[in-house]
């Protein structure tokens, strides 16, 4: 007999497969020249943003789906603006990126997550320089020179404009634990989307209207709704499939669904794209990079299980367990109908959820399965 549960988890990881694939490949469908034509990344972000803030708004004011928190001016400054900025950013020079080089390459490149989000925890004092981590950054760093050498079409614009969006990124996962974590808050998905996009939002505004809008006033512009109204359902769509796969899965399957979704999202770009082409060299880098990953993750998994007391019975786990959330109960919003308050800020997971970890994932909050940008 079929476990019904387990075939949800099962499509609950199809589902968020297949929405971070799509979206990645919708937009650079939208933003490439060659394409739909729209080469202007920060306006297609400043679209998700207001989209997936006002939609939160609704759901959080109008239809009371959810309650907000009790957010702080003082919080509200120090940690959500600050979260804020690095997650524009980070959305656009990814999205940026787009233009100048391949989705295959894109993903390539992303294998360097672990090791940005590694250093950055490193140099704010969140994590230890371990040398088994750094050999197996080392490992990740050469696989990833060896995949650029082998880019036919590399590109150093693209190239920078990349792995600066992944440090950016990675800047703002530690700040989240630094941060957030500290102050006890926990947010679920709509409560993240309706304090961060609309600052995100704001933030954007400011390249904006320096980069792209004068651009946008003297060149003929494609603006078909439905493409762009698609386009941003599907990214919000995406925020909501991270929750439920958080939810259902482990931090071992998750990795696993983003390694898979990398392979999956690899081959498909050179059937949409005929222009990329993936050369052995590319793969060899790839595959030398997935291994430090691998290994990386392995030991964030065992880190977390050593993390965790063997020797207490069940209730006393559990009973530890509920005084320790109900330390933070005040500042936690009272809908978690998954039982998971955290947020999906792993850079496994991707780069348009800027959903917030609580301290059962800040692991998982370190660790890379791969992103889409914007």
């Amino acid at each position: 007999m079929i476990n019904k549960s387990l075939l949800l988890t099962y499509l609950y990881l199809l589902i968020y497969v297949t929405l971070s694939s799509g979206v990645i490949l919708y937009n650079k469908w939208v933003l490439s020249p060659k394409y739909f034509n729209f080469p202007f990344p920060i306006t297609l972000t400043m679209i998700h943003m207001g989209f997936s803030g006002a939609v939160a708004f609704l759901l959080v004011r109008v239809f009371k789906v959810v309650s907000p928190v009790k957010m702080t001016f003082e919080i509200y400054a120090t940690c959500v603006i600050p979260i804020s900025a690095f997650f524009a950013s980070s959305l656009w020079f990814g999205n940026t990126a787009y233009l100048h080089i391949s989705v295959a390459f894109i993903q390539m490149l992303k294998a360097l997550m672990p090791v940005a989000t590694f250093l950055m925890a490193v140099l704010c004092g969140t994590d230890k320089l371990r040398w088994d981590v750094f050999s197996n950054m080392l490992l990740v760093s050469v696989g990833v020179v060896v995949s650029s050498y082998g880019e036919i079409h590399f590109n150093v614009v693209g190239t920078v404009y990349q792995v600066t969006g992944i440090f950016a990124e990675a800047l703002r996962l530690v700040l989240t634990q630094v941060l957030l974590q500290k102050k006890g808050l926990t947010l679920n998905p709509i409560t993240s989307l309706y304090y961060i996009a609309p600052c995100s939002f704001m933030f954007l505004f400011v390249p904006w209207y320096f980069l792209e809008k004068p651009g946008m006033e003297v060149s003929q512009i494609q603006f078909n709704f439905w493409i762009f109204f698609s386009n941003a359902i599907c990214a919000l769509a995406l925020n909501f499939s991270i929750f439920l796969v958080i939810g259902r899965t482990g931090a071992v399957t998750i990795r696993v669904a983003g390694v898979l979704k990398d392979w999956i999202l690899i081959a498909l770009s050179t059937v949409v794209f005929p222009e990329s082409t993936i050369t052995g060299l590319n793969i060899i880098g790839y595959a030398i990079a997935l291994c430090g990953v691998v290994m990386y993750n392995y030991l964030k998994v065992k880190d977390v299980r050593a993390s965790q007391l063997p020797l207490d019975s069940i209730p006393e786990r559990i009973a530890k367990d509920w005084k320790l959330e109900k330390k933070s109960s005040d500042l936690q919003t009272p809908d978690s109908s998954n039982g998971v308050t955290s947020s999906a800020s792993d850079p496994n997971l991707d780069e348009e959820a800027p959903l917030i970890p609580s301290s059962r994932l800040s692991y998982i909050g370190r660790t890379q399965l791969s992103s889409q940008g914007g």
